[in-house]
């Protein structure tokens, strides 16, 4: 080939490359953004997007549009994001269930760590172990001394078998080395209305669902299950200040992209994201529903999913929950 020919596909292949930089520095988005929801609408993931999506839309100069795709065990939802163009384009409002379902199926239709490249975990949300008041216990001590003496004989609600407020309680159970039966409902509703009624004895209920009843005496707390006091219910103390060190669970949502989205838009992603989360606006309205902005750095989000999924697959372990 022609020297000179040579020469000029090489300034144009860095012509191209130049301009394709600047593009996706200077030039994204250009278009609007989708934001991946896997549940329903109305559920705590949808709401989570819900609040974030108009701010982060006025930041990014387009309207970042929420697709809500549930079933599966959020399963469904995860694959359409991990499956999607790497071109910041398409975004997940990821949660605890995106580590929890590797620890509970067999086969997951993605690799939380391979096919994901994280942005930040936008907002925390603690659950509080609720007794029935006819119990005769009224701190975690108190549970954990009375359970222990009556192994297998209690037993617990939750939303579902394998769903975050299952995997909490079992956490507590392998922490506390208890044995429960466990009742599993068909979401949340149901789950606190026998917890009400006084057909099961103990559950752990979201802050949102539970802070309610405990205010009119119908539900007893007994610990928080953040690793810190809630500003919101001050007075509950943590799981682990009554008894568990070490305690902790959280659900959380987050924001994450394909793998391989190109670094400068994951970059770019998280500075906007971060500034929505510590806007005074949106962190009052989560404190409202006793909920945490963080707002962390993609390297830390990425070993927050490793610790999570050896948590839970601990968790599940011990718990004997067989992967499906």
């Amino acid at each position: 080939m022609n020297p000179t020919r040579i020469a000029r596909l090489a300034c144009a292949a860095l012509a191209a490359a130049a301009a394709g930089a600047a593009f996706a520095q200077g030039g994204y988005p250009s278009k609007p953004v989708r934001l991946v929801v896997p549940s329903s609408a109305g559920g705590g993931t949808d709401i989570v997007a819900r609040i974030i999506a108009p701010e982060l839309s006025k930041r990014l100069g387009q309207q970042v549009v929420i697709d809500n795709r549930p079933g599966a065990g959020t399963m469904i939802g995860i694959e359409v994001a991990a499956k999607s163009p790497p071109d910041g384009y398409t975004l997940l409002m990821g949660l605890s269930t995106l580590a929890i379902n590797s620890a509970l199926y067999k086969k997951v239709p993605y690799d939380p760590v391979r096919d994901f490249a994280p942005i930040t975990v936008a907002v925390t949300s603690a659950s509080i172990l609720v007794v029935h008041p006819s119990l005769p216990v009224k701190t975690l001590k108190e549970l954990i001394s009375f359970a222990r003496a009556r192994p297998g004989q209690l037993n617990y609600a939750s939303a579902g078998i394998g769903t975050y407020p299952q995997m909490t309680y079992e956490l507590f159970l392998s922490m506390a080395k208890l044995k429960m039966v466990h009742i599993p409902y068909k979401g949340t509703a149901p789950a606190m209305i026998d917890m009400l009624a006084g057909q099961v004895a103990t559950m752990a209920a979201t802050v949102l669902t539970g802070l309610p009843h405990i205010r009119t005496g119908r539900l007893r707390p007994l610990g928080i299950t953040s690793a810190k006091r809630n500003a919101v219910v001050p007075d509950i103390p943590t799981v682990a200040e009554g008894g568990l060190p070490g305690y902790e669970s959280v659900q959380w949502y987050a924001v994450l992209a394909p793998a391989q989205t190109p670094r400068n838009i994951i970059a770019k992603l998280h500075t906007e994201l971060v500034q929505v989360l510590h806007s005074p606006e949106i962190k009052k309205r989560f404190a409202a529903d006793a909920a945490e902005t963080v707002g962390n750095t993609p390297e830390e989000f990425a070993r927050h999913i490793r610790s999570e999924l050896d948590k839970w697959e601990k968790v599940a372990r011990e718990a004997g929950i067989q992967p499906e």
